[in-house]
């Protein structure tokens, strides 16, 4: 088994940790829009990952992982595919804080805004997306 140097690895973990500290204490997340719609972003997203993993439990059989009204369940698949829903709202907010990082830094204040807010409106939406799916699969 390789060793790892540990001295490299806290240099690092030193570095990134320098990086987001310098990235978060940016103007743009010092702005009350910014920070209540991160945290309620944050917030309907750990909520989505503590239902899943509370009422979805490893089976051996698929599960329905997408239904539409017009042609009924269209997606089936392993248990596992329902948490793309909460890493893709993470994914989401994850870009959305970036782009609306640099559109504030170019004075686009209103698009920045709009960015955040959209991300917590997605989030909110892929917890109607689980709760559906919730409702159907039990």
């Amino acid at each position: 088994m390789p060793k790892t140097n540990n001295k490299n690895q806290l240099f690092f973990l030193n570095k990134l940790q320098s990086k987001l500290l310098y990235f978060f204490s940016q103007e743009f997340f010092h702005s009350s829009i910014t920070q209540w719609a991160i945290i309620g972003a944050l917030l309907v997203n750990i909520a989505n990952w503590g239902v899943i993993a509370y009422f979805i439990r490893p089976v051996d059989f698929p599960i329905i992982l997408h239904y539409n009204v017009y042609f009924g369940v269209d997606v089936i698949g392993p248990w596992w595919q329902i948490y793309f829903l909460p890493i893709i709202g993470l994914a989401i907010l994850g870009a959305n804080a970036v782009l609306g990082y640099l559109f504030y830094q170019q004075k686009e204040r209103i698009v920045a805004h709009l960015l955040i807010l959209g991300s917590l409106i997605v989030q909110v939406s892929i917890s109607i997306a689980v709760a559906s799916l919730l409702m159907i699969n039990y």
